[in-house]
């Protein structure tokens, strides 16, 4: 996208693992990002993905046991759109902190599965599945020690009842030299559904730092 529109560098946002990929990216090409924005980010190490996963247990309970069963499931396995919606409505449960911005999502996201079609969900869960073997599978990953390198203006947002825990957001911009840490209120994972005016106010604030 960047060659197709003829741009030396451009602004990268990355929601979720999506900060994961933005990073990788970031440090390969740092010249190619003039700004970066992770937003509710997910864990870029292997202590932080350890963290994630206890507290992510702790908030399922027995709904883990259930994610599973579905995940193992015929229907999932073959990318039924029923199935995957379903899993994702446990592993979302916690994830946001009103029940009617769970709601949208979750309605959004079953039409989405179900315009991808089976084959679609196949393919986008063998690229997610190829993206976990380069990153959190390897042994010892961790991308903190190496983000002091990075020169670019910074904003880290993370919801104060984010499912990832929030500490773990705050370790990146710790590790970014000159990063903001934006910090929104009554949020949880999904700050640009469940807060779309704090967050036009804090990249408004974010792209006007000189």
């Amino acid at each position: 996208m960047r060659e197709h529109f003829q741009l030396n560098s451009s602004a990268l946002l990355g929601h979720s693992w999506g900060a994961v990929l933005a990073l990788e990216y970031a440090l390969r090409h740092p010249e190619r990002v003039s700004h970066l924005i992770l937003m509710n980010p997910a864990p870029v190490s292997v202590s932080d993905l350890s963290l994630f996963r206890k507290v992510y247990a702790q908030q399922l309970g027995a709904d883990l046991d259930r994610q599973r069963e579905i995940a193992a499931g015929a229907a999932y396995q073959r990318g039924d759109p029923e199935a995957v919606t379903a899993r994702y409505r446990l592993h979302f449960k916690h994830a946001l902190e009103r029940p009617a911005d769970y709601e949208k999502l979750m309605t959004a996201m079953h039409a989405g599965f179900l315009a991808q079609g089976s084959e679609g969900i196949i393919k986008a869960r063998a690229v997610e599945d190829r993206l976990y073997v380069d990153t959190w599978n390897v042994d010892g990953y961790d991308l903190l020690p190496r983000l002091n390198a990075l020169k670019i203006p910074t904003l880290v947002i993370s919801g104060e009842h984010d499912f990832i825990p929030p500490e773990i957001a705050a370790r990146i911009a710790r590790a970014i030299p000159g990063a903001r840490f934006e910090m929104i209120r009554n949020c949880g994972h999904f700050a640009y559904l469940e807060r779309p005016t704090e967050i036009h106010r804090a990249l408004d604030e974010f792209f006007r730092r000189p």
